[in-house]
C-alpha cells in the first residue's frame, strides 16, 4: 500500500531504500513473513528502472547456453569479473525471467512480435519458450527478454502494482534518506545497522525509521556527471551513507557511459537502446560514412567501452557535436512495432527514425563499481544489504555487458530476501537510538551556493573524470572536489537539511571516491582508460576503498 507519512516514527522488519527493481523484488520476496517499508525519493517511477529500455539477459534459447553467457559477460569484464559470481547470477537468469513471468510483466512473445503490437493487446500467458530474444553489444547469442523498448517501464509497473496490493508492503514517496542508524551491540566487534534518518518531504522534518534489516537499492551516481541518461535521484545517496557508515567501497573508477544518448536541446537525458544496433543500425559520421569497423571487428555490436571511446574519439577529432545512428534501411512497420517508445520520442523533436538518422552522443550511464557485498548482498555492516547499482557484487568487472544489471538485481535481491529470512526471527530492533537533533541548525536563507556546486561538480567530472582520462586532469579534479567537500559539509552542518543538499553532499563524496580509485588503477581496463597508461597491467585487481583508511 502506499502511504503518506505524517508520523514521527516507524519501525519496520526491513527498510528498502529505493523502489526500483532490486528494491520491489526484495520487498515482494520477503513481504509474506516481515513487514516492509520502501522509500522512494520522490514519486514512485523516478527510479532508472522505469527509463530501462533494454531489457534482461537470460539463457532461454536452445543454441544458447550458460557458458556462453558466462564467457560473454567475462570477455566484456576485460578480466575483472568474479567468475563465481558471474556464473551464480546467470545460472539463475531463467529463474528470475519465470518469476517475472509469474509476476505477469507483459514481456514481448515471438508471436506478438511478429504480429505487430498494434494489431491487438490481448494477454498472452507466455511460456519462456515464448518469449521473444533480441540481441545487444557483447552478446553471442540472441538472450535479451524484453518488452519492446521499455521494459524498465513493464516490469517496473508490474512490481508496482503487486507491492501496493501487498498487505504488508509500505510504500513512502517522497522520502529522502538522510543517514543509516549503526549501533554496536553485544561484546562482539562491528557495527549493526537499525535504522536511518530520513527527510520527510511533505512535512521537512528528518523522522527516526527503526528496522531490523535495512536494504540500500537507491541505484547508481551517474549524476556526478554533466551529460547522463539517468534521472535525477541517481546522485550516489547509498553508496555515500554506507561509506559514512563504515562500509567498503570498490571499482569506483569504472563509470559506465552509454555509446548513444539522443543528442538534443530539449531531450535531456533519453536514452537509444543498445537494441537498435542489435537489430542493425550503424553508426555514422556526419558525412554518412561509418566508423566502428575501423575500432573493432564486432563494429556496432561492440562492447559500449570501446563503441563510446569510438564516439568520443570521432566527435574529437571532427570537432562535431555528435555522430549519428541510422536503422532507416529497416521497415518503416518493424521499427515502429519494435521501438515504438523511441520512435515517438524522437518523432516530438523533428526526428522520424524510420526516414531520419538519429543525433548521439555518450552520456554517463551506470555505476559499476559500489558497496562491497556477497553473493546475497550483504555488506560489511551486520544487517544491511546493498542491492542493484549502489552494489558491487563483481558481476561487471571493468564494464558492465548490456542488460547484465537488471539480472543482477533479481538474483541479488531474491538471495538477500532467504538470507534475512533465516535471520528475522533472532533479530532485534536496535536499543535506544536518538531523534535527528536540529537544535544547533537554521533555515538556509540563500541556496545558491548548492545550486552553483552542484554545476560546478559536474562539469568538473565530465571535463576531468570523463570517457578518456589523464594523471593532470584526475588530479586537478581532486584538488577541486575536495574545495568542494569543504564547502558542502560546512553548508551540511550549519543548516537544516533540504533534498538537494543531501543529493549535493552524497555525489561530491562519491566523485572523491570515483577519483580515488580512478588513480589508484595504472593501466587502461575497460571503462577506464588513461592516456598515461594506454596498457593493460597483466595481474589485475579490484581497487577497494576503506573509510578507515581513507584519506
Amino acid at each position: 500500500m502506499t502511504s503518506s507519512r505524517t508520523q514521527k516514527h516507524l519501525d519496520f522488519d526491513i527498510l528498502i531504500i529505493g523502489s526500483g527493481a532490486a528494491g520491489l523484488t526484495l520487498a515482494l520476496k520477503t513481504a509474506d513473513f516481515a513487514r516492509v517499508g520502501v522509500l522512494s525519493k520522490g514519486d514512485l517511477n523516478q527510479g532508472a528502472t522505469f527509463y530501462a529500455q533494454g531489457g534482461i539477459a537470460a539463457v532461454l534459447d536452445e543454441t544458447d547456453s550458460i557458458d556462453y553467457h558466462v564467457a560473454d559477460t567475462l570477455s566484456a569484464g576485460v578480466g575483472l569479473c568474479h567468475r563465481d559470481m558471474v556464473e551464480h547470477i546467470v545460472a539463475e537468469s531463467a529463474e528470475s525471467v519465470r518469476w517475472l513471468v509469474e509476476q505477469g510483466v507483459p514481456f514481448t512473445t515471438k508471436e506478438n512480435f511478429e504480429e505487430g503490437l498494434d494489431k491487438g493487446q490481448k494477454k498472452i500467458a507466455a511460456e519462456l519458450s515464448s518469449l521473444h530474444l533480441t540481441q545487444e553489444g557483447g552478446h553471442s547469442h540472441r538472450r535479451i527478454i524484453h518488452a519492446t523498448d521499455a521494459t524498465g517501464k513493464a516490469v517496473f509497473e508490474t512490481l508496482q502494482k503487486r507491492a501496493q496490493d501487498h498487505p504488508n508492503i509500505e510504500l513512502l514517496a517522497d522520502c529522502t534518506a538522510v543517514d543509516l542508524v549503526t549501533q554496536n551491540q553485544n561484546t562482539e566487534p562491528g557495527s549493526v545497522c537499525v535504522g536511518a534518518y530520513v527527510l520527510n518531504l511533505e512535512s521537512g522534518s528528518v523522522d527516526l525509521i527503526k528496522s531490523k534489516f535495512v536494504a540500500l537499492a537507491t541505484g547508481g551516481a551517474s549524476k556526478a556527471y554533466l551529460y547522463t541518461t539517468n534521472p535525477d535521484g541517481a546522485s550516489g545517496d547509498g553508496i555515500a551513507m554506507a561509506w559514512r557508515a563504515g562500509c567498503r567501497v570498490a571499482n569506483m573508477e569504472f563509470n559506465q557511459f552509454h555509446p548513444t544518448c539522443l543528442f538534443h536541446p530539449h531531450a535531456k537525458s533519453f536514452l537509444i537502446t543498445e537494441a537498435l544496433r542489435g537489430e542493425g543500425a550503424t553508426l555514422e559520421l556526419p558525412d554518412g560514412s561509418r566508423f566502428m569497423p575501423e575500432f573493432d571487428s564486432r563494429e556496432e555490436l561492440a562492447p559500449r567501452d570501446i563503441v563510446a571511446r569510438a564516439i568520443d574519439h570521432e566527435m574529437k577529432r571532427l570537432g562535431c557535436d555528435c555522430v549519428y545512428l541510422n536503422i532507416s534501411h529497416k521497415s518503416a512497420d518493424f521499427l515502429r512495432e519494435s521501438f515504438p517508445t523511441i520512435y515517438s520520442r524522437c518523432l516530438e523533436f523533428g526526428i522520424d527514425i524510420t526516414r531520419d538518422r538519429i543525433p548521439v552522443v555518450p552520456a554517463a550511464h551506470y555505476t559499476c563499481g559500489g558497496i562491497m557485498v556477497n553473493k546475497d548482498g550483504a555488506t560489511d555492516i551486520e544487517n544491511l544489504y546493498a542491492i542493484g547499482e549502489t552494489s558491487f557484487t563483481g558481476l561487471h568487472g571493468a564494464n558492465r555487458m548490456a542488460s547484465n544489471s537488471l539480472l543482477e538485481c533479481f538474483v541479488v535481491a531474491s538471495g538477500a530476501a532467504k538470507d534475512i529470512e533465516t535471520k528475522l526471527a533472532s533479530t532485534d530492533h536496535g536499543l535506544n537510538i536518538a531523534d535527528w537533533d536540529e537544535s544547533r541548525v537554521t533555515t538556509p536563507e540563500d541556496e545558491v551556493l548548492v545550486s552553483h556546486n552542484w554545476d560546478e561538480l559536474r562539469r568538473c567530472m565530465w571535463d576531468f573524470v570523463g570517457i578518456v582520462r589523464n594523471d593532470e586532469r584526475l588530479q586537478r579534479a581532486e584538488r577541486r572536489i575536495r574545495i568542494l567537500r569543504d564547502e558542502v559539509q560546512d553548508y551540511y552542518t550549519k543548516n537544516r537539511v533540504t533534498k538537494d543538499m543531501l543529493e549535493l553532499r552524497n555525489l561530491v563524496l562519491v566523485s572523491e571516491l570515483i577519483i580515488a580509485c580512478a588513480i589508484q588503477r595504472k593501466e587502461s581496463r575497460g571503462l577506464h582508460f588513461t592516456l598515461d597508461y594506454p596498457q593493460l597491467d597483466p595481474d589485475p585487481v579490484d581497487t577497494v576503498l576503506t573509510p578507515a583508511t581513507f584519506e
